[in-house]
This record gives structure tokens, C-alpha cells and sequence, in this order.
């Protein structure tokens, strides 16, 4: 799924919380957990990518186009070695899981914002395909991975972010008045 409906999905959870459930949280820090996996494994290669093109070392026409960074193409360049490497760790749910209870350890609390950060791999796990970064969610223990549909059709798009508007709408609709 693309990096924005991660946010807007995580902080409609958030606010859904604060609205119906028991617990209050930052939807804010919900969202920001829900974008964090994907910004942790790209913005290394966007932010070579800007340097590159700024300093004359490519061009924009230069710029690699999706089919030949995944999955065959992206061992060719070291910046594609680090993005996959950060998107295996940042896509696993062992590794959510693990710093999930280091944390709890640590600050003797359970920080629920960080679900999005969990819904994020559970959303991702079927709207990827093997075509284009399919979510290692068992990685480091197994490299298997689903082979989901991909979030780019124009159909799922389309469902996802009518899907997003409706949900903020009742949100919206919803909210208590103060």
C-alpha cells in the first residue's frame, strides 16, 4: 500500500480508538508508526536519488523505474541492497513483535501508538506481490512471502481511498461535541 493511506489508515484507527474504544492516544503517533516501515526502508534511496540528480550524477530520465529495482534488478546497486535490507527489517513481524516487548520492557508501558506500525505489515502483506516488494512479514526466521495483489491497480486505488473518505466521513459525522 502506498506510504499516505498508511497514515491516513493508521490515524482513522487512532481517532476510532479515541472515539469508541477505552484508550485514549495520539493519532498522530499512530500515523507516524504507520508510515515509519516505509520511511525507515526508502527514504535512504530518495534522499541518494535527490543528491544524485541534484550534483549531475543522473538525471530524472535516469531514475530507475519500479520493475527494475524488484525484485530481480535490486541487488545491482548498493543503495538497492540497503533498501531491501530496511524493508526486510522494517516489514517483519518478528521484528515488530521483538521491539515491541524490548520497549514495553524498557519503559514499563505498553505504547499502543506503535499498532500502526503493526497495521502497516498486516496491510501490506496482501497488497503487495511477489512483482514488487513483497512484505517479508516472517522474515528473519522464514524468507516465504505472500503473493498479494498490487496496491498500484486502479481499482484498488480507487476502493482504497473512497474506503479512506468514508471512514474519516463517519469519523467526522461521529465526533463528540465538546
Amino acid at each position: 500500500m502506498d506510504v499516505f493511506s498508511h497514515g491516513l489508515w493508521a490515524g482513522a484507527v487512532g481517532r476510532g480508538i479515541n472515539r469508541f474504544g477505552g484508550r485514549k492516544l495520539s493519532a498522530w503517533r499512530v500515523a507516524a508508526w504507520g508510515v515509519f516501515p516505509d520511511v525507515i526502508a526508502f527514504a535512504p534511496g530518495f534522499v541518494w536519488f535527490f543528491w544524485s540528480i541534484v550534483f549531475g550524477a543522473m538525471t530524472v530520465a535516469d531514475l530507475p523505474r519500479p520493475d527494475d529495482v524488484e525484485p530481480a534488478a535490486r541487488d545491482t546497486l548498493l543503495i538497492f541492497r540497503v533498501t531491501s535490507m530496511l524493508y526486510n527489517t522494517s516489514h517483519s513481524l518478528v521484528l515488530f513483535f521483538l521491539v515491541s516487548v524490548i520497549v514495553v520492557t524498557l519503559l514499563r508501558r505498553v505504547p499502543w501508538e506503535m499498532g500502526g506500525w503493526l497495521l502497516h505489515i498486516l496491510m501490506d502483506i496482501p497488497t503487495h506481490s511477489y512483482r514488487f516488494y513483497p512484505t517479508p512479514f516472517l522474515w528473519p526466521l522464514s524468507e516465504w512471502k505472500f503473493d498479494g495483489f498490487s496496491w498500484g491497480t486502479p481499482w484498488f486505488i480507487i476502493a482504497n481511498y473512497s474506503a479512506l473518505a468514508i471512514a474519516y466521513f463517519l469519523l467526522w459525522k461521529t465526533k463528540k461535541k465538546v
